[in-house]
């Protein structure tokens, strides 16, 4: 785990695998924290994220903004769960939870699901309602919000089949931060991160697809939904290059724990057209946001 000093401004990376299953001694799925200013926000919350969160420093109960990109399991699944551990580690202020159509129906759900503990916590242990801490806003294309410390906006992207999937922007006081949430190839990305001092783009490495497809099962079907609904890391490169951004940093890997695709392999593919900062995403890894000088 990298060390910053506390307060600085910086993003780091708590998951950085593609897909929902998790295998010994590999990455988690997809979870951002970034801090500005002091405030935390939380870009998508696949299975980890509380972990990742605790181990960066992050106080629970400081947890105060939630962005989920899109509604796949790697994205989300950890939404309710870290939420009820910040809760049970003495949070006292509202959270709000920005997501696409249907986020609220994952979060009455989760109610539900844990509505004998949350109930006997709050009888037992004294604790604050829950239910009553958590805002929920479901957001479309454009302007998401804007606080004292940025300014957030989403660009609906191509994730087939699902449609209501957004890439995010941050801009605040010192530069931009650019997250593509999953996407196949998309052009008009490249316009929306243009400028951006940082790019964290998902990426596909193609030959390293056959034997992910074969240790998972599903076969030809599996295949084709990563061809379609994920972005080939040399393309990653080619969108990076036409927005002219200050660092690209892959995350979102498809592999991320085949020990045949090594980081050597995934900068040749993005050196295809991209020849600007890059580092491949590893869990943990702290960017700060500074890093257009990087």
């Amino acid at each position: 785990m990298n060390i910053t000093p506390p307060h600085q401004d910086r993003l780091v990376l708590l998951g950085t695998k593609g897909g929902p299953a998790i295998r010994r001694g590999g990455p988690s799925p997809t979870a951002h924290l970034l801090e500005i200013g002091g405030h935390p926000y939380v870009i998508d919350c696949g299975l980890g994220v509380t972990r990742g969160l605790v181990e960066a420093g992050m106080p629970l109960p400081a947890l105060r903004n939630i962005i989920i990109t899109h509604l796949h399991s790697d994205h989300g699944l950890g939404l309710g769960r870290l939420i009820h551990a910040a809760w049970t580690a003495g949070l006292k202020e509202k959270v709000v939870v920005h997501g696409p159509v249907g986020t609220r129906a994952v979060w009455q759900g989760f109610l539900a699901s844990l509505a004998y503990d949350i109930a006997i916590r709050i009888e037992d242990e004294g604790r604050p309602d829950l239910a009553a801490m958590v805002q929920v806003l479901e957001y479309g294309e454009g302007h998401i919000f804007a606080d004292a410390c940025v300014k957030v906006s989403a660009l609906r992207v191509k994730h087939p089949p699902v449609t209501e999937c957004f890439a995010l922007r941050f801009d605040h006081g010192s530069g931009s931060v650019v997250f593509s949430a999953d996407t196949t190839y998309f052009p008009p990305l490249a316009a929306f991160a243009r400028g951006a001092d940082i790019l964290v783009h998902e990426a596909i490495y193609e030959p390293g697809v056959d034997r992910l497809v074969a240790r998972v099962g599903n076969g030809a079907r599996l295949k084709q939904h990563l061809l379609d609904s994920h972005t080939l890391a040399e393309d990653v490169g080619r969108i990076a290059a036409e927005a002219g951004i200050g660092l690209l940093a892959l995350n979102h890997l498809v592999p991320a724990d085949d020990p045949l695709v090594t980081e050597q392999h995934w900068v040749e593919a993005v050196r295809v057209h991209y020849r600007g900062s890059l580092v491949i995403g590893r869990d943990g890894l702290v960017l700060p946001l500074s890093s257009r000088s990087a």
